[in-house]
């Protein structure tokens, strides 16, 4: 073990011009350690408050909010509004649920008239043509007395009416019961719950394989081979085939699904716009939903390759390249 130096000894050692065998070398007091690796927090705190520094961020904030904006306009004017799309008869019909006449040499399903309360018409207007009778008064008819001392009473008798004033009474009495119903059931009446529930009611009936098989014709069969000499097979104009072999409607194709993403999506749009302006929550919804509808349309479109059944589906719900293709941002 070597011998200890004293400190002494080291310290007179370092000021000698020759150095001594073991001294320790000295740093000055006025050096310090160089900080390596990311800003202390004190550092991040003075270059956060400087007045340059600031505002040079929010330059670099303000150039990058005008170039997003400018992309997305451009984003819209090429491919249209990955949301919203084009405005369509059938789509502007989900705020009121009111059916739409289908276009003059189009083929598509009969939109029927909803009622609230999930009633149908035709049952409504049995129901008010049964009741008829039964919800009026009978006017006219007096009861006979039974006791011997009553007889004196039917000198006193209201005179009965007449068969044409017991008739305009019941009909005025069904008029005025009618259109008390009719307020009740109305759907401008209901809440967005019965509307929603309507409109998909609707979306399966317009766009459901069970109604659509019938207007149109089957999907294309793949191409045969190149060396093969067999004929291409030639479609049917209708798919009726199939309609046989469905036992309830069809609710669960991706052109049923589709639409009622965009009649949910529309719900949602139209209420962010206008009450839920800060309503973070419904905005991730609102996102969820229209890549949810992305991801159907490019599964649809490869499915039916530009089908009647593909194009029927784009042109009555308005939707545009910008909703299925590219990265949509909100």
């Amino acid at each position: 073990m070597p011998p200890r130096i004293p400190i002494v000894t080291c310290l007179r050692a370092s000021k000698s011009s020759t150095p001594a065998p073991f001294a320790l070398p000295l740093r000055p007091f006025s050096t310090t350690p160089s900080v390596q690796g990311k800003f202390t927090p004190r550092t991040k705190k003075k270059v956060s408050h400087d007045p340059y520094v600031v505002e040079q961020q929010k330059r670099k904030k303000a150039a990058n909010l005008t170039r997003r904006a400018t992309l997305e306009q451009q984003r819209v004017e090429s491919l249209g509004d990955p949301v919203r799309g084009l405005p369509t008869a059938f789509v502007d019909s989900f705020a009121t649920g009111i059916p739409v006449a289908p276009s003059a040499g189009k083929k598509a399903p009969k939109d029927e008239f909803h009622l609230n309360y999930a009633l149908k018409p035709a049952d409504l207007s049995h129901s008010l043509e049964k009741s008829k009778d039964l919800a009026t008064p009978r006017l006219g008819v007096v009861p006979t007395p039974t006791y011997p001392w009553s007889a004196s009473l039917r000198y006193n008798r209201p005179e009965a009416p007449t068969s044409e004033e017991v008739q305009k009474r019941k009909e005025e009495d069904h008029l005025r019961a009618a259109e008390a119903i009719a307020r009740i059931t109305a759907l401008e009446n209901g809440s967005s719950k019965d509307h929603m529930r309507v409109n998909i009611a609707r979306c399966v009936t317009t766009f459901g394989r069970h109604n659509t098989d019938r207007i149109f014709p089957p999907r294309a069969p793949p191409l045969p081979h190149t060396n093969s000499t067999a004929p291409h097979p030639i479609r049917p104009e209708t798919n009726i085939e199939a309609t046989k072999k469905r036992v309830g409607p069809d609710t669960g194709s991706s052109e049923v699904q589709i639409a009622i993403l965009t009649a949910k999506i529309k719900t949602l749009a139209d209420f962010l716009a206008t009450r839920g302006k800060g309503d973070k929550h419904n905005k991730r919804n609102l996102r969820l939903l229209v890549h949810r509808r992305q991801k159907l349309l490019n599964y649809f479109k490869r499915k039916e390759r530009g089908g009647p059944r593909w194009q029927h589906c784009i042109e009555t719900l308005g939707l545009t390249e910008g909703t299925w293709q590219g990265e949509i941002s909100l």
